[in-house]
């Protein structure tokens, strides 16, 4: 439909109406369809921490149990990836337009690579302008900046500018699937399979709620994403003749305080999924929901998870990724230090109330040049009491080259003259 200015404020007040007295019925809604370490370890022992009890999911009493009507749900920490919750996380269903979570990663890192520019314009084909269901309407022809396609995708949840983008960066749908399935298998979605970018329904095309936390997760680490997915509503083509009026398909982002995405899905197959995430007081949670009955229990669900979140757990970062953790000795090589970096987020969730001491442990591999840069040197472990709660691995910061002759003469001289102590 299109929404001139004139109707602007009329629907505006309609919608708000519906929202509060039928909000079973969304606008615009959203339909994808009618119808190996090395021998010689070295560790060093952090200071211990005193913190609260990590990854122990407090139980659930059962007369208020989670996600009662969703077919699969999961709650995960955005810092760690660590799982809260979780029903039947791993179980392949239709993912409806939950797909386009995947196609915005592509996106945003498409743009971060250099490969395209917010400002670039985007030409629409015939078969991109085809595309049914949820849509911005956009003809043959027309060219749209990245910048409103993203737009489009992230509050609309347009199926035609999905297909648009994807031919712009891999010259066809096809070719731009065989990437997200790439880069599923990168992110180990072992329960995801991709057929097409929007989630129009199609044989084979299926993911978990699982995996879906882990490819929001991912997307959520392009923070500019939230600048898209956090708009309640919004105009394309705010300057021509025929604005379109864009209202969010994710009507959380408006009615629960801290949530500012992701995206929204509808089939009639798949029923009512959604990923959403919230933030507060920097401690950021994703819940994930498939195969709800209708939008307000969808909602209201979601609401419940990341209340129950809020209430039970905070989020303690001990080391972000790429974080200098240590210092590495490299045998033969040019440098002779190494600084290492931990290849992911390490941290703790903290239940609320309670107290407990964890130490960090650094071990690093006996290192001998060369090394190249981001290979893996080590672990950073955490530890409450004996037991192992987090663990990432550590990677070199720079590439190291081997010493050349002379330079090992020297240095072997050098040793021998301060007994090793050159520190």
């Amino acid at each position: 439909m299109m929404w001139h200015k004139g109707d602007a404020l009329k629907a505006a007040a309609l919608l708000s109406v519906l929202t509060l007295l039928a909000p079973q019925h969304t606008f615009a809604a959203e339909i994808s369809s009618m119808g190996d370490p090395a021998s010689g370890v070295r560790m060093e022992v952090h200071p211990p921490y005193s913190l609260g009890s990590p990854y122990a999911v407090p139980s659930v009493n059962q007369d208020q149990a989670l996600a009662k009507n969703a077919r699969s749900a999961v709650l995960m920490d955005y810092a760690t990836g660590k799982v809260l919750f979780e029903k039947d996380a791993h179980e392949k269903l239709p993912m409806a337009s939950i797909t386009k979570v995947m196609t915005l990663l592509l996106i945003m890192e498409a743009i971060d690579d250099g490969k395209i520019k917010m400002t670039d314009r985007v030409k629409t084909s015939d078969y991109a302008a085809s595309m049914g269901g949820s849509q911005i309407f956009l003809e043959p022809g027309e060219t749209m900046t990245v910048h409103d396609m993203l737009k489009g995708i992230a509050i609309a949840s347009a199926n035609d500018a999905c297909v648009a983008m994807a031919e712009q960066l891999a010259g066809s749908e096809e070719n731009f699937v065989a990437r997200m399935n790439a880069r599923a298998k990168q992110l180990g979605m072992d329960d995801t399979h991709f057929v097409n970018c929007n989630g129009l329904p199609a044989p084979n095309h299926y993911s978990s709620a699982h995996d879906i936390a882990i490819m929001s997760r991912e997307l959520l680490n392009h923070e500019e994403v939230t600048k898209f997915t956090s708009v309640y509503s919004d105009y394309l083509r705010k300057d021509t003749d025929h604005p379109l009026w864009l209202v969010n398909t994710n009507k959380l982002v408006r009615f629960y305080d801290g949530v500012d995405g992701l995206k929204t899905g509808y089939t009639a197959e798949a029923k009512y999924c959604l990923s959403a995430t919230a933030k507060k007081d920097g401690f950021r949670v994703i819940a994930v929901v498939m195969g709800e009955p209708k939008p307000p229990v969808r909602n209201a669900e979601v609401s419940q998870m990341l209340n129950w979140t809020f209430s039970q757990y905070t989020s303690k970062v001990l080391y972000k990724e790429g974080q200098i953790v240590s210092e590495a000795k490299v045998s033969h090589g040019v440098p002779e230090k190494l600084a290492v970096k931990a290849g992911d987020t390490v941290g703790i969730i903290q239940e609320k109330g309670k107290k407990v001491e964890y130490e960090t442990k650094v071990n690093l591999f006996h290192l001998n040049a060369p090394i190249k840069e981001n290979q893996r040197v080590g672990t950073l472990q955490v530890y409450e009491d004996d037991d192992l709660v987090a663990e990432v691995p550590l990677l070199a910061t720079r590439s190291i080259q081997r010493a050349g002759f002379f330079q090992s003469i020297g240095r072997t001289i050098r040793d021998m003259v301060t007994f090793g102590n050159n520190d």
